[in-house]
């Protein structure tokens, strides 16, 4: 992609500092979260998801994309991205962070289930409780007794901890939440903070370390979560469901249309490489055919069949073949 001088994210897979070139935010989405220490030293780009940093790099996103990105970058909103299961959706939040070296993506993928408590903290009022126990019966512990050896920072609490630079978080399949989910998001998306109780109830004079999202650690002051760097926070949606207006304003919104034939061989080339992409024109073919048929199949089987039709031995080519054919077949004749 050609660089205008004012994208940020770029889209094209090759890493570099521009982060640092982010302007100042306007006023209006300024925050002033106190930065305690500095960030953890670089780490792989989620090393629990392997070949991330492979997809990552691979990933290229539509102008109009790339543009969305950067708007909500400068604008410190939320990006809220709608599409067709299998267009990339979530892949975008890993090449942002990839490309900007951002450190690992935090996740929240959210079920019928998800509630905003959740994705902030965890409190282990039970393990407290097992703990004052033996105290009482006069057992050793720790000499630390507050609440914060006991609280665990969940993804978007770990993202709003205040540090110089953004984290990235991949909020997936929002429209799978509860009804209310979107608007129990609203201020914390506004004010970029959040208290706990739990700690501010103790009145402690330093700050408490609690436990991250991520598996490390980090200082809160006063019991309030505040961040500096508002975080780049990619919102999917699979267009399921439609959601309130007071939500829709707080993000910036961008669809992620069906790869065209070209960009399509382009995924599996960098996928899977060349020679595969040659050995699986029928495949390729028939998952065309059933798009331009209306069939939503999504991107990610088109790999899965490409990959079945030419691994394995060579004298197993046919059935590898046809199987890799009824593979996609199936997959239509269910979205229908």
């Amino acid at each position: 992609m050609t660089d205008t001088g004012w994208h940020i994210y770029r889209g094209d897979g090759v890493r570099h500092d521009r982060i640092d070139l982010l302007p100042e935010p306007p006023p209006w989405r300024s925050f002033d979260g106190e930065v305690l220490e500095p960030a953890p030293a670089d780490v792989p780009l989620n090393a629990a998801r392997p070949g991330a940093e492979e997809r990552a790099a691979n990933y290229r996103a539509d102008a109009s994309v790339v543009d969305m990105v950067n708007a909500a970058m400068y604008l410190r909103r939320p990006l809220l991205v709608t599409g067709r299961p299998g267009t990339g959706k979530s892949s975008l939040a890993f090449s942002i962070a990839w490309e900007l070296g951002l450190g690992p993506v935090l996740s929240w993928p959210v079920t019928s289930r998800s509630q905003l408590q959740q994705s902030l903290y965890g409190y282990d009022a039970i393990g407290r409780l097992q703990e004052a126990n033996l105290r009482r019966l006069g057992q050793p512990g720790p000499p630390d007794t507050s609440a914060g050896r006991f609280i665990t920072l969940g993804p978007l609490g770990t993202a709003l901890i205040a540090r110089d630079r953004p984290r990235v978080l991949l909020v997936d399949e929002f429209d799978k939440g509860d009804i209310d989910l979107p608007n129990d998001l609203l201020n914390v998306l506004e004010e970029g903070e959040f208290a706990i109780p739990e700690l501010t109830r103790e009145e402690l004079d330093e700050p408490v370390r609690l436990f991250t999202h991520d598996g490390g650690s980090a200082l809160v002051p006063g019991g309030r979560v505040r961040c500096r760097a508002f975080p780049v926070i990619i919102i999917t949606s699979n267009g399921e469901r439609a959601f309130p207006e007071a939500f829709k304003r707080r993000c910036i919104q961008v669809t992620i249309s069906e790869p065209s034939p070209e960009q399509l061989a382009m995924i599996v080339r960098t996928q899977l490489g060349e020679e595969p992409l040659a050995r699986a024109e029928l495949v390729f073919s028939r998952f065309m055919s059933q798009r331009d048929a209306g069939v939503p199949v999504p991107t990610d089987q088109l790999l899965n069949a490409v990959y079945l039709a030419t691994a394995g031995l060579d004298g197993d080519a046919g059935t590898r073949r046809e199987v890799a054919l009824a593979l996609l077949s199936s997959i239509g004749s269910d979205d229908r």
